[in-house]
């Protein structure tokens, strides 16, 4: 008590200091090393579907866990790893983030540290009772670029990766023999083909699987659509000689063998299990094996060249994650936050990371890559990577956006991946590429306004001419081909199914060919029409950009005015009988209630069509019946923030007049929905789109409607935000007063001039600025002047 009152009477003698002058330290570290607050287990519970491995910027490689709830069929996630299932039978070299459906893609080549005797084919075991092994989350460990567990086996495995290569280092219980398992046919969708060659005199694995069946869709995958298909190389050396090895196919296990073949199809039930090829190398007891991998879509050849340019001989796993370490803190620091709690810094921060996921570099070191039409090609004269996956209609909302704003350089290598890739597909976009191969998921053209985007908001480093003629093609011509006449034959082949349909009537019909609902693909192909428009206004296009603004307006057509919703219509101009708001029929992965908000480009026109009810029926779609927010989901006629098509929703506010809502809404869903921990992503990433969402919202900013680069502008959550673009653009964003209280923009400075409007110029995003932003507890007229909306 003594000392404790010496103290104070010290404490008493020294000058104040105030409270604003202290130094955060976690502020610090934030600022020199935002990789520090990358969590990247945040997401991978409550169908955030995203994995926790190692992995670099955009990486061809991704190595992470592959989980099983205790049989071959099922792993437990659409990404192989959920954070409830503790169980692991492999540590799988692919993955896509976030991916909602399962089983979903990738997972390719799970290789399984096993502690004892191979004395059974570990395919025959499908209870996965022996060959699999439990781990606890206290002994895991994930960090920007590199993954750790001690697995209830007994065996530590420590895991790094570079862009298309990795080191694993294993460290086996000295009782008992020390093996790796290549399970080479084990795919998340399993396999048409896969093979695997064991050198132990060489110390050395090769192989390669033939998988592909996208979300496991045999029809997507299967015989009459190969284009989905895709090989998968790989190469490994080990540095402790192999004292033993084998292999196995089916049930039959051969030991001694150095070869074999074959797959276990697509199929996810009982037909598959059972079934597969793999090979297994042994160690002496107790061994440290580290294990240098290379992978590629080319070829084995392209594997050992990318091992070797990317990973020399005596790589440690300490020496390639500190090296990754620095690629992920160099990159994350584009966006240098100030202030905030170390919550929201670490959920701002991993959800950058996860944007930084998708899409992957696909081409070798060489500059040759696979095409769509499963020709080996070249990258194009000036093009740095080819890009692979592209999760369209979920991407296109707000990742595309934010992957042009931070990284414009990358941006246009990925438009020009695009375009090579439908150059090889008969001119066809696809809406979702999975790696190279066209998957025909989802609805809409989402490549117009995604390259339509990057053109207004800078990104140059694409054949943009040659690319809006071929996107303007598929807007306008029926394409021919057999597989892809918009006939629909079974399945939702063609991009712009029954084109000559749509452009007769100005809708999709519901009871004509569409893919997931007429009411949808109405709204999908308005927004893709409207950008393709903007587009070709740039370009002096002046003829096409006056048609293409018409088509923007098509929306109307399934807008139902004695209803005041968006509503499926069939080809003799009647609506689809039986409607409720909640209703889904004509719609995809959203209701009507939720649709009927999709028309960004063209506010004031859906506020018309609500005849000045647009505002109170804004507000019922964000609360109860009670007043209480409602923005968590769970009810078809509210926001759902787990799905893509309501994403723009709470910023319709703004060109509404009532932008103080626009502040309210993105700031309760940013306090509430998102956070740290597994369960801190509301529902599936889709390759990063929820997290850049995320991160919109926090900096308060938003992409205002496809196929522009204006911003809107919300509620700051950090009193500063510096953006550095990678073309040395920088914008920056002050709001000194934000607090959980100080939610609501009082006024504005653009580069020290006040700004009324509740949007910011394309120009400020092109050519750099400041804004400032006083934020108070109470809402104010800033922004609610027509001309400022």
């Amino acid at each position: 008590m003594r000392i404790l009152a010496a103290a104070l009477s010290v404490a008493l003698l020294l000058p104040s200091v105030p409270a604003q002058a202290e130094t955060d330290p976690a502020e610090s570290v934030a600022e020199a090393d935002p990789a520090a607050f990358v969590d990247p287990l945040i997401g991978s519970a409550r169908d955030g579907n995203t994995w926790p491995g190692a992995v670099r910027p955009f990486g061809m490689i991704s190595w992470s866990p592959t989980s099983t709830r205790g049989d071959q069929t099922s792993t437990g996630a659409a990404n192989g790893y959920q954070y409830d299932v503790t169980r692991v039978r492999g540590f799988s070299l692919t993955h896509v983030n976030g991916a909602g459906c399962n089983p979903g893609a990738a997972g390719d080549i799970p290789i399984m540290p096993y502690a004892g005797t191979v004395d059974s084919s570990p395919t025959a075991d499908t209870t996965d009772a022996k060959y699999a092994s439990n781990f606890s989350h206290a002994n895991e460990q994930a960090k920007p670029g590199r993954y750790t567990v001690a697995l209830d086996n007994g065996v530590k495995t420590d895991l790094a990766v570079t862009t298309r290569a990795g080191v694993g280092e294993f460290s086996f219980p000295k009782d008992q023999a020390a093996n790796l398992l290549f399970r080479t046919s084990n795919s998340l969708n399993g396999s048409e083909d896969a093979e695997i060659t064991i050198d132990a005199a060489g110390r050395k694995v090769t192989g390669s699987v033939l998988t592909g069946a996208f979300c496991g869709r045999r029809a997507n995958g299967g015989i009459n659509n190969r284009k989905t298909y895709y090989r998968l190389h790989f190469t490994a050396s080990f540095d402790q000689p192999i004292v033993a090895n084998g292999t196995w196919k089916d049930a039959a296990l051969t030991p001694g063998s150095t070869h074999t073949t074959g797959g276990e199809g697509y199929a996810t039930g009982a037909d598959r299990a059972g079934k597969g090829s793999g090979g297994y190398v042994t160690f002496q007891p107790g061994a440290k094996v580290r294990m240098r991998i290379g992978i590629s879509y080319v070829s084995l050849a392209g594997a050992e060249q990318n091992l070797a340019t990317e990973v020399r001989p005596e790589a440690t796993v300490d020496r390639i994650a500190a090296d990754g370490y620095r690629h992920w803190r160099n990159e994350l620091k584009a966006v240098r936050i100030t202030g905030g709690t170390d919550a929201q810094r670490t959920t701002f921060y991993t959800a950058l990371y996860h944007s930084y996921l998708q899409p992957n570099i696909f081409n070798d070191v060489d500059g040759r890559y696979l095409g769509s039409d499963r020709q080996i090609h070249r990258l194009a004269p000036g093009q740095r990577a080819q890009y692979g996956t592209f999760s369209g209609w979920d991407q296109y909302r707000a990742h595309i956006q934010l992957l042009a704003l931070l990284k414009p350089d990358i941006a246009g290598d990925f438009a020009q991946s695009m375009y090579q890739f439908a150059q090889q597909n008969n001119g066809i976009w696809d809406r979702w590429l999975h790696n190279n191969g066209p998957t025909h998921v989802m609805t809409g053209d989402p490549a117009a306004p995604t390259l339509a985007t990057f053109a207004a908001m800078g990104v140059k480093n694409f054949d943009a001419a040659n690319a809006y003629e071929s996107l303007l093609h598929q807007a306008t011509v029926q394409n021919a081909d057999a597989e892809n006449d918009g006939g629909c034959p079974g399945q939702c082949t063609g991009q712009r199914p029954a084109l000559n349909t749509y452009l007769a009537k100005h809708y999709a019909p519901q009871d004509a060919c569409h893919c997931w609902g007429g009411a949808a693909e109405t709204l999908e192909n308005s927004l893709a029409d409207f950008s393709l428009g903007q587009w070709a206004q740039r370009l002096g296009k002046t003829e096409d950009a006056v048609t293409l603004k018409d088509r923007g307006t098509w929306w109307k057509n399934t807008f139902d005015p004695a209803i005041g919703y968006q509503r499926a219509k069939k080809a003799d101009g009647t609506w689809l009988p039986g409607f409720t708001p909640s209703t889904g029929d004509g719609f995809a992965q959203g209701s009507s209630a939720t649709y009927t908000w999709m028309v960004p480009q063209d506010v004031s026109g859906l506020a018309a069509a609500m005849n000045g009810t647009a505002v109170q029926r804004l507000d019922a779609f964000f609360h109860d019946e009670n007043g209480n927010w409602a923005v968590r989901g769970g009810s078809a006629l509210r926001y759902d923030p787990t799905n893509e098509p309501g994403l723009h929703a709470p910023w319709l506010y703004n060109g509404l007049g009532q932008p103080w809502k626009t502040q309210a809404t993105t700031r309760e869903i940013v306090d509430t929905v998102y956070g740290v921990g597994p369960s801190g992503l509301p529902g599936n990433d889709d390759l990063g789109t929820l997290s850049a969402w995320y991160v919109f919202a926090a900096i308060g900013l938003f992409p205002q409607t496809p196929g522009r680069a204006e911003l809107l502008v919300g509620s700051p959550l950090f009193p500063k935000v510096e953006l550095k673009r990678s073309n040395g653009v920088r914008l920056t964003v002050e709001a000194p007063e934000t607090s959980d209280t100080n939610q609501y923009v009082q006024s504005l400075t653009l580069n020290g001039k006040p700004r009324t409007e509740s949007w910011l110029p394309e120009s400020f995003l092109t050519h750099g600025g400041h804004i400032t932003t006083t934020l108070a507890a109470t809402p104010s007229t800033w922004g609610t002047l027509p001309v400022d909306r």
